[in-house]
């Protein structure tokens, strides 16, 4: 324990990183009850506060209905006003939705059916927290894809078609909750503003009347699109059917014709009916034919079937299976992809031969997390083979280990690159989706090599036009955290509040880079242990956790007093024969206030090779956070519902919960402009 008569960290000309807490106080503050009389009061003063102020600038109405102001710009800047009955009661869904349509289970659950009322869901859980719409409101992402309202999910056949990028999304036109599966439709000269169309297709044949459920697009090498894509029939079998532009000169493809001879494929023998789904970008054989595969299982195993075609309309079911895998359960949209072994470019579809790896990719709807793997594709035998056995699809390395799933590449061709989209649930409860008006977003566009470093991970990595949203940064050098210390970064001037709009969204729409080391001594000199450290384990309690080498990270979307903090770091254990294992963290066990959110502990083990500082990239846009370790070999995506670390409140820290070693950090923040989201104009 320090001197609590000294600070625990100088730095030299810099008060703008004076340490706030030390190792006894960021211990309790880590672990401290959530709603103490402290933070109440402090609550109440600002709750009292925001009402007068919303009264003299007239955002209270004698409807009782308080009204957010937006941004100049109105809804460029994606926090519309949300207008409902102020103190309405909010419950929880009943009845699940997905699973008796014979698909992934789709609705927003409760932390019960999320956790089983296990540690990290909180308290309380038979009572819905009293959300008022500025807190709400402040959930709405500024630089994310969403449309403008109701329920969206699976990303669908994106493509790069002349010189748009075309973005189609699993939507409900007329609800925040899963139901009435069509097409949504975006599109976009840079992928990070986007222009909403029409809906691209409807359930309206007896093979989709109950959803126009997930597809992949193919460009064929005179140009022509066709679009292949999953239907549920009348009678909920999952068929395959196909669709196609009825003008390929259109570059905005607004208008989608379905085949008449519709479905090109019905479930074959030995699957069961709602165990078919989902299928691939095609790609070409050395025969000249295009070969696709389809997600399912077989009992417990989960299988990508294979199909062979010419003409998109007439296919080939291959012997066997491209890959499967014994108790991972039913796969959904899995994904298959090359990869140059040398890194660099991406690759199209169809690459095969010298140098060149494949990627599968399978969401598992027994958990609904995308893992992949890399191996050998045998284009003759219709097989693939993991590289690695041991880290086989779904029970290996997954896209991301928070909240992503049901992701889909495509190859870009205008820049040469593979491009990773990923649906972002909601994990909140589904009656404040439905009182906010909406659910759901995707996540940032991620650039995906492979790391020719350690051969076995993919690197993910924002598109490069994400920094074209950096405005202005702020940089801190040499940030020195002693063990225990909580470092505010202090964004804005001592002088300066949260008086003008922009200011606040200097602390909740940011671009964070931060290299970490830990003092090179103090890690020789702690002893060899053999801990097995887990981040999501029930015994490690999160950021709480103190070891000799960890945790260390940021936090974010904290307020002043901690009373609400969403830990994102590393975690290092010193093993046998001086060995260093590490692990990254991103802890939501206190990231709200909140009773009604799920609020669980995620990560794994990240390799961190002889030579590399701890680095992490963060973007931070309201109510999710994406992290980025080591360059992307693993990835955290984080939704987080603060009830009190909102606008102006929310902070941002340094902290070493390390109880052996020090940690010196330096950290760039960019505060991020918001994306230009909106209807196509005339349309």
């Amino acid at each position: 324990m320090g001197d609590h008569n000294q600070p625990f960290l100088s730095v030299s000309g810099d008060p703008e990183c004076a340490p706030v807490h030390d190792d006894s106080v960021v211990d309790d503050a880590l672990h401290r009850p959530q709603g103490s009389s402290k933070s109440k009061l402090l609550l109440a003063v600002f709750s009292g506060i925001f009402v007068v102020c919303l009264i003299l600038a007239g955002g209270y109405d004698k409807s009782g209905v308080i009204k957010i102001h937006q941004l100049e710009g109105g809804d460029e800047m994606g926090v519309g006003p949300i207008e409902m009955p102020a103190g309405s009661a909010t419950t929880r869904p009943s009845l699940s939705r997905g699973k008796s349509a014979g698909v992934s289970e789709k609705a927003n659950l409760s932390p019960q059916q999320l956790l089983g009322g296990g540690e990290g869901s909180g308290d309380g859980l038979s009572e819905d927290f009293p959300w008022n719409n500025s807190m709400l409101s402040w959930q709405r992402t500024a630089f994310h894809f969403q449309p403008e309202k109701n329920w969206m999910n699976d990303p669908n056949g994106p493509l790069f078609y002349k010189g748009w990028y075309h973005f189609f999304y699993q939507y409900n036109p007329n609800a925040a909750v899963w139901g009435d599966i069509v097409w949504g439709h975006a599109v976009s000269r840079d992928l990070i503003h986007w222009l909403h169309l029409p809906l691209a297709m409807v359930a309206d044949q007896w093979y989709d009347v109950q959803g126009v459920w997930t597809g992949s697009a193919t460009i064929l090498p005179d140009g022509k699109v066709m679009m292949l894509y999953t239907g549920s029939t009348n009678e909920s079998v999952q068929v395959q059917n196909l669709a196609y532009p009825a003008d390929h000169d259109d570059p905005l493809l607004l208008d989608w014709v379905k085949h008449p001879g519709n479905p090109v494929l019905v479930p074959p023998p030995g699957i069961h009916h709602k165990d078919f789904r989902d299928p691939t970008t095609a790609w070409q054989t050395s025969e000249g034919k295009w070969r696709i595969t389809i997600g399912s299982k077989v009992n417990k195993t989960g299988i990508a079937l294979i199909y062979d075609t010419d003409d998109f309309v007439n296919f080939e079911l291959k012997d066997g299976f491209l890959h499967g895998v014994p108790g991972t359960g039913m796969w959904e949209c899995v994904d298959f992809y090359p990869v140059a072994v040398a890194g660099g470019d991406g690759l199209d579809t169809s690459a095969n031969g010298a140098g060149v790896r494949h990627v599968v990719k399978a969401s598992l709807d027994d958990d609904r997390h995308d893992y992949y793997a890399i191996g050998t594709y045998d284009e003759e035998a219709g097989k693939w083979y993991p590289d690695n056995p041991a880290i086989d699809v779904g029970i290996g390395i997954r896209y991301d280990y928070g909240i992503f799933y049901a992701s889909k590449t495509f190859f870009d061709q205008s820049k040469q690159r593979r491009i990773l989209w990923g649906w972002i649930g909601e994990w909140d409860s589904e009656a404040a989706d439905v009182r906010k008006g909406w659910a759901s977003l995707q996540g940032m566009p991620r650039t995906v090599v492979l790391d020719t470093k350690t051969g076995s991970n993919l690197l993910q990595w924002p598109v490069e036009e994400s920094e074209s949203l950096r405005l202005r940064s702020k940089e801190f050098k040499n940030v020195v955290a002693k063990p225990g210390a909580v470092v505010p970064i202090k964004l804005e001037a001592a002088t300066q509040v949260c008086e003008l709009e922009h200011w606040c969204f200097w602390r909740m729409q940011l671009d964070i880079v931060a290299e970490l080391e830990l003092d090179k001594e103090a890690v020789d000199r702690v002893v060899e242990s053999d801990e097995e450290f887990k981040c999501s384990s029930s015994s490690s309690k999160g950021a709480a956790h103190r070891g000799a080498l960890g945790p260390f990270g940021l936090l974010v979307l904290s307020e002043e007093t901690l009373s609400e903090q969403t830990p994102v770091y590393f975690y290092v254990v010193k093993g046998k024969n001086a060995t260093l294992r590490t692990y990254f963290c991103a802890d939501q066990s206190r990231s709200s206030l909140a009773n009604d959110v799920n609020k669980q502990i995620y990560g794994s083990s990240v390799p961190v090779l002889k030579g590399e500082k701890f680095r992490v990239r963060m973007l931070v846009d309201h109510s999710i956070i994406e992290s980025f370790a080591q360059g992307g070999r693993s990835v955290i995506t984080s939704r987080v519902y603060p009830t009190k670390a909102i606008y102006g409140a929310a902070r941002l820290f340094l902290f070493n919960n390390a109880t052996e070693a020090g940690v010196t950090a330096s950290i760039k923040v960019w505060q991020m402009n918001s994306a230009f989201i909106r209807p196509f104009p005339n349309l």
